[in-house]
């Protein structure tokens, strides 16, 4: 896999493990461009410069990000580029919750070097790897699947609010962060609602936060 110039992006908030990373990925490539994010706001920045990118190594748990918002956004923003789950939370529950939104492989940061790049040139190469002792087949529960069903439907720009909206944000300052109209996140935050089929910011939040699997502390949201 030395021949072709990979563009990887490698986010993660712990500059040692982002180190560790690069290690591990470079030692499977002869060329590749590695570029490092340590919060969403640098991924997203990353990514919207352009240019192709392979494959993204995304920690769920860094500055911006609450559960598998970050996911659901990247997944829903950038359909195109394989993400991979890089998470010292290796719990099945949250395997399976990854892959359902849609990563194309999940790496607990406890893995060595050398299993991490066999899994690493795997998705490159158009596959899947997850730990080999997770059943992924063990599945979601009715609710949660219609939960994440709907959950999907959002757009990226809609994912972003309710990661606002889970932070206890209001209007004003998710207008602010996006540089948009307090109408335009009054909108978003109308259409969030009725995807998900709740009445108030609040329930929507309270919604989110059900898929979270208990691992991520919960922020009730503030005001209109």
């Amino acid at each position: 896999m030395t021949d072709t110039n990979y563009r990887l992006v490698i986010a993660d908030d712990h500059p040692l493990f982002r180190g560790a990373l690069r290690e591990a990925v470079s030692g499977v490539f002869g060329k590749a461009e590695i570029s490092e994010a340590g919060s969403f706001d640098e991924i997203a920045k990353l990514l919207d410069k352009g240019g192709e990118v392979d494959l993204i190594l995304l920690d769920l748990s860094m500055p911006g990000v609450r559960g598998f918002s970050g996911l659901m956004y990247l997944r829903a923003q950038y359909p195109s580029v394989p993400i991979v789950v890089v998470s010292a939370n290796d719990d099945p529950a949250v395997i399976r919750r990854c892959m359902d939104f849609g990563a194309s492989g999940f790496i607990p940061k406890t893995l060595g070097i050398e299993a991490m790049r066999s899994a690493i040139v795997r998705v490159l190469k158009g596959g899947v790897w997850t730990p080999p002792d997770v059943d992924l087949s063990a599945g979601s529960d009715a609710d949660a699947a219609a939960l994440m069903g709907r959950l999907a439907t959002l757009t990226p720009q809609q994912v972003r609010v309710l990661m606002m909206l889970s932070e206890g944000m209001l209007n004003k300052q998710i207008a602010y962060e996006l540089n948009v109209s307090e109408a335009t996140v009054k909108a978003h935050v109308s259409a969030i609602l009725q995807k998900l089929g709740v009445d108030s910011r609040t329930q929507a939040v309270i919604a989110a936060a059900k898929i979270e699997v208990g691992q991520w502390p919960q922020v009730a949201a503030h005001g209109e």
